[in-house]
């Protein structure tokens, strides 16, 4: 498989007018985030015009009133129906926030935009929000903590006051979870060049789960180890059996896992039980292997920065100094295009993008290779 080198280059053509125009609700987090972040004023129009229900849905609505409380001034308006929607936002300010998120979504739905807007607040970010911590749709908070926090400090985003927290555990659909974010404020972020991902040295995991049998984590680890130990003898895979209040509202069990690179590039995948009263039930010991099949893949498909967490590092060498920054990529996930077709429009910024020669023999295997001891 190819990979993407992908540099930020600065185009300086000014935009006609100060605001933008965009039809439909896909990307519907991208375009707030990147308004708030450039100032400029975005609208956008036929939400779910054609649907049977029209407009904006819950989880859409909640993630504005969070963009409201972290913002000091911002101007939403929409229309009766919820299919057109105006956003002039308003400053970063930050501070301390609670939300309450719609448990059609999980948090890390709205943990990825803070993540992109925290570190540009007047003031230092501590956001409480509650909900569901892990479902199959959105990456869950352990992914979240395991890749994109340590994608971050590579930036220049670090010091104590950053860190991502896990107080309690709430799986689909009921919810129950609360996870606390914090994160200092920095100025500037720091130009990187990662283009040399290397092997993989160590596997670490967390096998989760609440209102269930605490086997059902054991029986995850010892499925997703009969695979990987076939590659690496280095695997450490956790279980967290949370009990009581700290066990959310729903049952269930999941996996997370994460891969390091000697030169500390970390690749992530992830896989959650369906949820209580939705679809086919599924064993433990078929989602521990078919999580560990997806870390295998996301390494084959090769790069410093796993799918997930493209967007975010795009964005960070967008935001940074005016200085040329190299991340190597993988292949582009859909939302990795529309993201860097957005920041063309908030940002006139464009990349230089690279196709890197295939892989050579001794690598075909595993793209990413895997250093053995």
């Amino acid at each position: 498989m190819p990979r993407v080198l992908s540099t930020a280059v600065t185009n300086n053509n000014n935009m006609a007018s100060n605001g933008l125009m965009y039809d439909g609700c896909n990307f519907f987090r991208q375009r707030l985030v990147l308004s708030t972040l450039s100032g400029k004023n975005v609208k956008i129009k036929n939400i779910r015009s054609r649907d049977d229900e029209p407009g904006l849905r819950d989880f859409e609505a909640s993630f504005i009133r969070l963009l409201d409380k972290v913002t000091n001034g911002s101007r939403i308006e929409i229309n009766q129906t919820g299919t057109v929607l105006f956003y002039q936002p308003g400053l970063l300010y930050g501070g301390s926030v609670e939300h309450d998120c719609n448990p059609q979504r999980s948090v890390g739905y709205y943990l990825e935009a803070l993540l992109m807007l925290a570190p540009f607040m007047k003031t230092p970010l501590k956001a409480t929000l509650r909900g569901v911590t892990n479902d199959s749709t959105d990456p869950t908070v352990d992914l979240l903590k395991s890749t994109a926090v340590p994608l971050m400090k590579k930036f220049g985003i670090d010091g104590e006051a950053f860190d991502l927290k896990v107080v309690k555990r709430g799986m689909a659909p009921g919810g129950g979870g609360e996870v606390v974010f914090t994160c200092p404020v920095h100025k500037t972020i720091r130009p990187v060049q990662l283009t040399e991902p290397g092997k993989i040295k160590r596997i670490r995991g967390v096998a989760y789960s609440v209102r269930v049998s605490p086997q059902m984590g054991n029986r995850i680890v010892e499925s997703a180890r009969s695979i990987l130990n076939q590659f690496l003898p280095d695997i450490y895979i956790y279980t967290d059996h949370m009990k009581g209040a700290n066990s959310g509202k729903s049952p269930g069990f999941g996996l997370t896992l994460v891969a390091e690179t000697l030169n500390g590039c970390f690749l992530s995948a992830e896989m959650s039980s369906t949820p209580q009263g939705q679809g086919d039930p599924v064993l433990p010991e078929d989602l521990g292997r078919n999580c560990a099949k997806l870390l295998l893949e996301e390494v084959y498909r090769g790069g410093c920065v796993d799918s997930s967490n493209q967007s975010l590092a795009l964005l960070l060498m967008t935001l940074g100094q005016q200085d040329v920054s190299k991340v190597l990529l993988g292949p582009l996930s859909p939302y990795t295009i529309e993201f860097l077709r957005h920041i063309r429009d908030f940002f006139q910024v464009m990349f230089k993008i690279e196709v890197q020669k295939p892989l050579d023999d001794e690598r075909k295997v595993m793209a990413g290779g895997f250093a053995r001891r």
